[in-house]
């Protein structure tokens, strides 16, 4: 659970939160705006103030827990800073082809309908994975459904604004079959290997950073100075252009460890693959989507301040409970 006034993470039972003090047993629909104080009358059928224009109550996609299987499993929540969720993934084990199927995708801000297009993009990747034939390589069906996630999301309507761009979202990809990951993205999320023999991130970022340090021009540390330093330099959108064609990899997953896909709501907490392998490490007697849950958890307790998603899958053999 979270406080419907400053977002911190409360526990079930709770009264008050312990950060803001807010009253926790209240429903805000009926006692008024819990942030500016505002009658009643001034909360609409959504839940927003007409006054301040705080939300009293969460969408429905705020948060989103998948426990597909128990080794499989994804969680996605709006952090504390935005007042909505612009991520959103999509999972699928396909039992007579032994395929799992992931997908993350991120809603790029400064655009128009963000929410919407990682939605549309995210749904649509994971359709188009599934009605693919099996004969068909994993390479080719990544580019099939990333192109149908472009189109989806290019068939958003929305207005033009010169204050703002065409519906837009990064996305990150994987077809998991016969252990091996094929994985295809554009924008920053990621995706990581993580085991105890050894951990490695397994995308390249489409940002202004990478593309500075791989030309030479700055070093790492001189980039990441800079205010273009997170600019995304691929994604999908109707302004995309030829940047819209995805890197494709593969990886042969070598044995126990977890494949982890992220958006930058995690990895801006822990961007190394080390530092995400020593939090999930220490999970390894629980379930997926508890891991997931905890890593979002997490970036919360950092700070929280871009939208969060994990899918993972893991390939450790869980000890059974005594």
């Amino acid at each position: 659970m979270e406080c419907p006034k400053c977002g911190s993470v409360v526990q079930v039972g709770d009264r008050f939160c312990e950060e803001c003090g807010a009253a926790l047993t209240v429903d805000n629909t009926k006692a008024g705006c819990i942030k500016c104080g505002a009658a009643p009358v001034a909360i609409d059928a959504e839940g927003y103030c007409s006054e301040c224009g705080f939300r009293n109550k969460p969408r429905d996609n705020d948060h989103i827990e998948v426990a597909c299987l128990p080794n499989f499993g994804g969680v996605s929540d709006k952090g504390l800073r935005h007042h909505r969720n612009e991520d959103y993934f999509a999972l699928h084990y396909v039992e007579d082809r032994n395929t799992y199927i992931l997908v993350v995708c991120d809603g790029v801000s400064s655009s128009l309908e963000p929410d919407k297009a990682s939605k549309v993009a995210a749904e649509s990747a994971c359709m188009a994975l599934l009605v693919e034939r099996g004969d068909i390589k994993p390479e080719s069906a990544l580019k099939i459904a990333i192109a149908a996630a472009l189109e989806s999301v290019c068939a958003i309507p929305y207005t033009s604004s010169a204050d703002a761009d065409p519906p837009s979202t990064t996305i990150v990809a994987a077809v998991v079959q016969d252990r091996t990951a094929t994985i295809g993205w554009l924008g920053d999320s990621r995706a990581y290997w993580i085991s105890p023999d050894g951990s490695r991130q397994l995308t390249r970022d489409d940002s202004w950073l990478e593309e500075m340090v791989a030309s030479g021009k700055m070093t790492e540390a001189e980039a990441i100075k800079s205010s273009n330093a997170h600019a995304i330099t691929r994604w999908l959108g109707a302004d995309a252009g030829e940047n819209a064609e995805p890197t494709i990899v593969s990886f042969d997953i070598p044995g126990a460890g977890y494949l982890l896909l992220c958006s930058d709501g995690l990895w801006n907490y822990a961007p190394s693959s080390e530092e995400l392998a020593n939090l999930v490490l220490q999970m390894s007697d629980v379930d997926a989507v508890t891991v997931s849950r905890r890593l979002v958890e997490f970036a919360r307790s950092h700070g929280g301040h871009d939208n969060i998603t994990v899918i993972l899958l893991s390939t450790v053999a869980r000890t059974p409970p005594s």
